[in-house]
Order: C-alpha cells, then sequence, then structure tokens
C-alpha cells in the first residue's frame, strides 16, 4: 500500500519590518514643542507672579489664564500654519491634475524620468511609470514630483487639537502647585519642579528620536533655566518697586 506524500510547500516569510525613527518626527515635534511651551511660559509666569509677593488667588488666577490663552494661542497658530501648508497641497494637486489632462505624455515623461534619475534603467523606469499611471497617475506625481503623500498630508484640526492638548499637559504641573502650594517656599518649589519635569521630557524626547537623551535634557534645561531666571528676576524686581 503506498501513500502520496504531499509536496513540502516552505511557508512564507514573515513580513519585514524595520522602525524608523524619523516616522515620528511630525508628531514628535509638536509634542515636545508643546509640552515644552506649556512648561516654560506657564511655570515661568506662576514664578514671576509668585516672586513679586502677589496673592495666592492671583497667582493661581494667572496661571490658570495663562494655560488658557497659551493653549488657544497654539491651536490657532498651528491651526493657521498647516492649513496654509494645506492650501499649498491642493494648489499643487491642481496643477498637476491640469497638467496630466493637457500633457499626458510629457507628464509620463517626466516621472519616468524622476525614476531614472533615482537609479533604473530606462525601459523598466518606463514601465514603472506606466503601470503606476494607469494605477492612480495624480497619487503617483505628488508623491514623487511634488513630495506629497497621505502619510505627511497636512491635517490642521489634528494639528490643533494636538499642540493644545500637548500645551495643556505642559501648563498643569505650574497651575496645580500654584493652586497645591499657597503658601512660602512656592518659588523653590517651582523652579524643582519645573527643571525636572523639562530635564524628563527633554530626555524622553531625544530617545525616542534614536538619541542617548543626555544632549536633549541638558539643551531644554538650558532655556527653561533661563525663562525662569528673566522671569523670577522681573517679579522680584516688581514687587520690590511696588512694595
Amino acid at each position: 500500500m503506498t501513500h502520496a506524500t504531499a509536496a513540502h510547500v516552505p511557508s512564507p516569510l514573515p513580513p519585514h519590518h524595520e522602525p524608523h525613527r524619523s516616522q515620528h518626527g511630525g508628531w514628535l515635534r509638536a509634542a515636545v514643542l508643546g509640552a515644552n511651551d506649556g512648561l516654560i511660559s506657564t511655570g515661568s509666569l506662576v514664578l514671576g507672579m509668585a516672586t513679586a509677593q502677589a496673592a495666592p488667588s492671583a497667582i493661581l488666577l494667572g496661571g490658570v489664564a495663562g494655560l488658557a490663552a497659551g493653549a488657544l494661542s497654539m491651536a490657532a497658530g498651528e491651526y493657521v500654519s498647516v492649513s496654509s501648508q494645506a492650501d499649498a497641497e491642493r494648489a499643487d494637486a491642481r496643477i498637476e491634475a491640469r497638467a496630466l489632462r493637457e500633457h499626458p505624455e510629457a507628464e509620463l515623461d517626466e516621472l519616468a524620468a524622476i525614476y531614472v534619475h533615482r537609479g533604473l534603467a530606462p525601459a523598466l523606469a518606463r514601465q514603472v511609470a506606466e503601470q503606476l499611471t494607469a494605477h492612480d497617475d495624480l497619487a503617483a506625481h505628488l508623491r514623487d514630483e511634488v513630495g506629497i503623500n497621505e502619510l505627511h498630508r497636512a491635517r490642521p484640526v489634528q494639528a490643533a487639537l494636538a499642540s493644545a492638548l500637548a500645551f495643556t499637559c505642559g501648563a498643569l504641573p505650574p497651575v496645580l502647585l500654584a493652586w497645591l502650594w499657597p503658601g512660602a517656599g512656592l518659588p523653590l518649589v517651582l523652579v524643582a519642579v519645573t527643571l525636572a519635569l523639562l530635564a524628563a521630557l527633554g530626555f524622553a524626547a531625544e530617545r525616542i528620536a534614536g538619541g542617548s537623551g543626555l544632549r536633549g535634557a541638558l539643551r531644554v534645561l538650558l532655556w527653561g533655566a533661563l525663562a525662569q531666571a528673566a522671569t523670577a528676576l522681573i517679579g522680584h524686581l516688581f514687587g520690590a518697586a511696588a512694595g
């Protein structure tokens, strides 16, 4: 009695994935910028008012107002900035769509030339250009000629909300300190907590980006310390003058 032996079919290889740090560039920049801005600006504002010997209720009110104004300012600024980028992308899309309608052969030659410049043989570049044009000619030109792709498309509302949220997260610790520590010693506690959080934020941001973390912590500490020193000095001078 014989048994048919099934042919051995090798299992497909698992997909290969390489994590790239630059993929985090957009959201990481926005998150770090918003949180840093919230922590430094609001912390410095509260510190300046505290060193000016303002009343605890006034310090807390200033911190809350700084948080709200800063978050809305970040959202508005990011929305306007990213909307301008989105307008430019839509204008480029209209230009390419018109060129494809009016000069399809010239656009095909242009796309093939791009692939030749990237290293493909002319015949293969032409074949790739024809297949991509048949699949989605506008997307191919926007991606390979202009540099616009879906992954990095401008999204104004998303950018505005992310910036406002990041600023709020950074501004909350100084405001909470002004609320929970309304007595003496608030300036020293503010400086210590703000600088510690800035160092942690700078360290984490550089680690996510692939660095050691130390340079990120040091550079954000430098600018945070300068901002706090300036506002503490201003608050002290104005407080002494008012006294």
